[in-house]
C-alpha cells in the first residue's frame, strides 16, 4: 500500500519549507552579482517590483492547484482539466515537469557536494590533515562522486520520513540556522577593509540602467526563477497545505521571505567579494564581468578566507554551512516531487520510493561527473533555461486558460472566505491569464537573441 498524504502541521513549517525550496544556492551567488552588474539598487527596486506583481501570481498558481487536487504534479493537473485534450497536455506537463526537476536535482547534488567538501575542509585543517583538507578543495571525480552521495543520502533520509517527520521537521530547524549564519556573516564581513565598496555596488542605485530592456529581463528572470517555479516543487507542497490556511496570505509570506534573504545574501556577497579584491583577490573574469556562480563560491571566497588567517577557517566552515543547508533545503523539494508521484500513483512506500529515486539521481549525477565537461554544461542549459520557463508557462495556461474560474474562488474561499471581494482576486486572474505568459515568454526568447 502507498504511503498516506502527509500534511505540514503549520504555517510556520510550510513557510520553512517553502522558503528553503525558494533559497538555494543559485540565490546566494547568483542574485547579488545580477544586481551588482545591472545598475544595483535599480535592480533592486525591478527585481523587488516584479517579484510581486509577476512571480507572485505564478507562484499562487501552483499553490492553488496543489492544494485543490491534494496530489502529486501529474495527478493534479490531470484533475483540472476540462477534456481528453487538456488531459493528455496536463499529464505531459507533469511527467516533463518531475523529469526536469530530476536532471536539475542530478546536477544540483553536485555543486551541494562540492560545499560540503568545503565545509569539512576547515576541520581537516584543525586535526593536522593536511593531505586531506588538500584533497577536499582539490577537483577530483573520486572527490566529486563521494560527495555526491553523502549529499544524496543526506536528502533521501529526509524524504523518506514523510512530510511531517521529514520535510517539515528539517526546515524548521535548517531555515533559522541560514538565515542566523547569514545575519553573523554579514556583521563581520561589514567590519573588514573593502565591505564598503561592495555595499555602494550592490545598493547605490543607477535608474539610467532602468531602461535598459536587459535589466528589466534579467530582474523579471530571477523574480520568477528564485521562486522555484515550473517544475510542480511549489504545487506538490500546497498540496500539504491545510483547506484551512489563508492562501494569498501565505504565497506573500513565502514570495516576502524568498526576496528578504536574496537581498541579505547580497549584503553578505558583494561585500565580501569587494573584501576579497582588497586583499588581492581577482573578483573580475576576463569579459570584465563580476565572477558568479560556482567560481565565486570554490574560488574566489575560499582564497579571501584564506587571507584572514586563523579565523578565516571559522568563517570559512560558517559560510559552507551556509551553503549547504540551503543545498539541501532545495534539494529536498526537488526530490519530493517524483517521490510523491511514485507514492500515490504507484502504490510504492515512501521509504522505498525515496531510495530508489534519490538511487537513480545520483546514479545520473555519477555519469555526468565522469563526463563532466560534455555533460555538465548542457544538463544546466536543457533544464533551466529550456525546459523550466516553457513548464513555467504550461501552469499559468492551466490557472489561466483551462481550469474552471469558480473553482479556484472556491478553493481560494476556503481559507479566506472574503477572497472574492478581495484585492488579490480582482487582480490575480487577469495577471495569471496575460501578463505572467508574456513575461515567462520574454525571459525565454532572450536566449534566443
Amino acid at each position: 500500500m502507498a504511503s498516506p498524504r502527509g500534511e505540514f502541521s503549520s504555517r510556520f513549517g510550510f513557510l520553512m519549507a517553502a522558503a528553503g525550496s525558494a533559497v538555494g544556492l543559485g540565490n546566494i551567488w547568483g542574485f547579488p552579482t545580477n544586481a551588482a552588474e545591472n545598475g544595483g539598487a535599480a535592480f533592486l527596486f525591478a527585481y523587488l517590483l516584479l517579484a510581486f506583481a509577476l512571480a507572485y501570481p505564478a507562484l499562487m498558481a501552483e499553490l492553488i492547484i496543489g492544494r485543490h487536487a491534494r496530489a502529486n504534479g501529474v495527478t493534479a493537473l490531470q484533475l483540472i482539466a476540462t477534456g481528453a485534450k487538456s488531459r493528455a497536455f496536463g499529464t505531459m506537463v507533469g511527467v516533463l515537469g518531475i523529469i526536469t526537476v530530476s536532471f536539475i536535482l542530478s546536477f544540483y547534488a553536485i555543486v551541494s557536494g562540492w560545499m560540503l567538501a568545503f565545509l569539512i575542509q576547515p576541520f581537516a585543517v584543525w586535526l593536522g590533515l593536511d593531505g586531506f583538507a588538500n584533497w577536499l578543495v582539490s577537483d577530483g571525480v573520486t572527490r566529486n562522486a563521494l560527495f555526491v552521495v553523502v549529499f544524496m543520502l543526506l536528502t533521501i533520509l529526509i524524504i523518506s520520513a514523510g512530510v511531517k517527520e521529514g520535510i517539515e521537521k528539517w526546515a524548521t530547524r535548517l531555515m533559522p540556522s541560514l538565515v542566523l549564519i547569514l545575519l553573523c556573516l554579514i556583521f563581520y564581513v561589514m567590519t573588514l577593509p573593502g565591505a564598503t565598496e561592495g555595499l555602494r555596488a550592490y545598493l547605490v542605485p543607477n535608474f539610467a540602467a532602468l531602461a535598459q530592456p536587459n535589466l528589466l529581463v534579467s530582474a523579471m528572470g530571477q523574480a520568477f526563477f528564485s521562486l522555484s517555479l515550473g517544475v510542480g516543487t511549489m504545487l506538490v507542497y500546497g498540496s500539504y497545505i491545510s483547506k484551512s490556511e489563508n492562501l494569498p496570505l501565505i504565497g506573500s509570506l513565502v514570495a516576502l521571505l524568498d526576496v528578504g534573504i536574496a537581498v541579505l545574501a547580497g549584503l553578505l556577497i558583494l561585500p565580501a567579494m569587494y573584501v576579497a579584491l582588497a586583499s588581492g583577490v581577482e573578483i573580475y573574469s576576463d569579459s570584465g564581468a563580476l565572477i558568479a556562480g560556482p567560481g565565486l563560491i570554490i574560488s574566489v571566497l575560499p582564497a579571501l578566507f584564506d587571507s584572514m588567517g586563523i579565523i578565516g577557517g571559522v568563517v570559512a566552515a560558517a559560510f559552507f554551512a551556509l551553503m549547504v543547508i540551503a543545498s539541501l533545503t532545495s534539494s529536498i523539494s526537488m526530490l519530493e516531487v517524483p517521490v510523491s508521484f511514485v507514492v500515490e500513483k504507484k502504490a510504492v512506500r515512501r521509504p522505498a520510493a525515496a531510495v530508489f529515486i534519490g538511487g537513480v539521481i545520483a546514479i545520473i549525477s555519477l555519469v555526468i561527473v565522469a563526463n563532466f565537461d560534455v555533460l555538465f554544461d548542457s544538463v544546466v542549459t536543457l533544464t533551466t533555461e529550456m525546459s523550466q520557463p516553457l513548464l513555467g508557462l504550461f501552469f499559468c495556461i492551466f490557472a489561466g486558460w483551462i481550469w474552471n474560474r469558480s473553482t479556484i474562488l472556491d478553493e481560494i474561499r476556503q481559507g479566506s472566505p472574503e477572497a472574492g471581494s478581495g484585492f488579490f482576486w480582482r487582480i490575480w486572474p487577469f495577471y495569471i491569464r496575460f501578463i505572467c505568459p508574456i513575461a515567462i515568454l520574454l525571459v525565454y526568447l532572450q536566449q534566443f537573441t
